[in-house]
């Protein structure tokens, strides 16, 4: 089965339309912000807000650069 994209969902629009939806967020603090942030991350790769997934340290490594 083949996928296509519906191209009648979305429309062009120059940036002053989002107006709205700018100012709310620029009223926010910084702080709300990034909440909002962790809330739509949590959502989108599905975890509890109250358990976030700890980082896998094995996959990274650290050298000493020797310069």
């Amino acid at each position: 089965m083949a996928y296509r994209l519906d191209k009648s969902s979305f429309s062009m629009h120059a940036l002053e339309k989002n107006t709205p939806a700018i100012h709310y967020w620029k009223s926010k603090t910084v702080t709300e912000r990034l909440q909002a942030a962790f809330y739509l991350n949590s959502i989108a790769y599905d975890f509890n807000l109250s358990s976030p997934p700890k980082l896998d340290r094995t996959v990274f490594s650290m050298r000493k650069n020797n310069s």
